[in-house]
């Protein structure tokens, strides 16, 4: 790695720090939450957010945009909404000269950080458009093609209660997410300060001190952080291993998991280390940082079987013990 390089990731890493110590003037606790977060919007991925309501998810997203000085739009998800809903559509206009033209009229897809509370709700019209978005930075409307404003990170939620009225995104939707973060209850002591914080007339400012060509400047940066051959091979073993026709699959992964994970899943573990590593200042990729996402890259990637499910045996513990399982380097 160059000199330059090694003194960017320095910076990032104070970045980093600075944008958690921001953070944490309005958020109580989700400590992995915003390291994941971080994470992908420097890996230039997009994130799932799996959470009950009340959980501050929303709070969560909208204050990383005001921090990094980025538009920030809600989405609500609903059974009517409709693709123009998201994209923008075109009306006719009558200019100043009396002659009437179509005008293209954005829709709130065209913002930095877009948040899509409870995709799921959506049908699969608008969820593919909202997809298209995610994969190719750019919505059609009309047969016409816009691009959308850089950087672009979007980040869904779903609501793992309520499953009525709803239409699942297929696993191969899924899989454009870089990661599942799952959003979990504080503990009894984080909730105590949440109460104490939360129901006064105090609102914390947050200092914005990060524009989104820095944003797109550590994105680039993050992508050349070296890593080691080991890593590599790391990363694809542990990957293979998911896949039960797989023949370095262990006898248990073929008797619990139906399907797992592609190769869209090393692409993003390499890229998760590298964003890890760069964010905590460390100029290459060590296993610790494969070990750091590996389970919100693969959550959601690893199906399991009803012989699973009725051991209670879900896709985190399958992962779990396939990392236990599986050496960083081979003898």
């Amino acid at each position: 790695m160059e000199e330059d390089d090694a003194r960017a990731i320095d910076g990032l890493r104070e970045v980093y720090s600075r944008l958690r110590g921001e953070l944490g003037k309005v958020i109580v606790g989700q400590q992995q939450v915003m390291e994941e977060l971080s994470i992908c919007l420097f890996a230039r991925g997009h994130s799932l957010l799996m959470g009950v309501p009340g959980l501050a998810k929303t709070l969560l997203v909208s204050k990383l945009s005001e921090t990094l000085s980025l538009k920030f739009s809600r989405i609500q998800f609903t059974p009517d909404l409709m693709p123009m809903d998201i994209t923008g559509t075109e009306i006719i206009q009558e200019t100043s000269t009396g002659q009437r033209e179509f005008t293209f009229i954005r829709g709130p897809v065209f913002a930095n950080i877009v948040l899509a509370d409870e995709i799921n709700r959506a049908p699969a019209k608008t969820q593919a458009a909202m997809l298209e978005a995610m994969q190719e930075h750019k919505v059609t409307v009309i047969g016409k093609e816009f691009r959308l404003p850089q950087p672009f990170f979007v980040l869904a939620t779903q609501n793992p209660v309520e499953q009525e009225g709803t239409y699942p995104l297929p696993e191969a939707q899924l899989d454009r997410f870089m990661f599942l973060i799952q959003v979990d209850y504080p503990s009894e002591k984080e909730e105590i300060e949440i109460a104490r914080s939360t129901t006064g007339n105090r609102v914390p400012v947050l200092e914005s001190f990060l524009s989104g060509e820095e944003v797109l400047k550590y994105q680039e940066l993050v992508r050349k952080v070296p890593v080691p051959t080991h890593i590599y091979e790391y990363i694809v073993r542990l990957v293979r291993r998911t896949r039960p026709s797989d023949v370095t699959a262990p006898d248990w992964v073929k008797r619990f998991v139906s399907w797992g994970a592609g190769t869209r899943a090393v692409q993003n573990l390499v890229l998760g280390a590298k964003a890890r590593a760069a964010l905590h200042g460390h100029y290459f990729v060590g296993e610790e940082d494969v070990r750091a996402v590996v389970l919100p890259v693969l959550n959601h990637r690893v199906i399991t079987n009803f012989a699973a499910q009725s051991e209670g045996m879900g896709a985190s513990e399958v992962i779990r013990r396939l990392v236990e399982e599986t050496p960083a380097k081979l003898a």
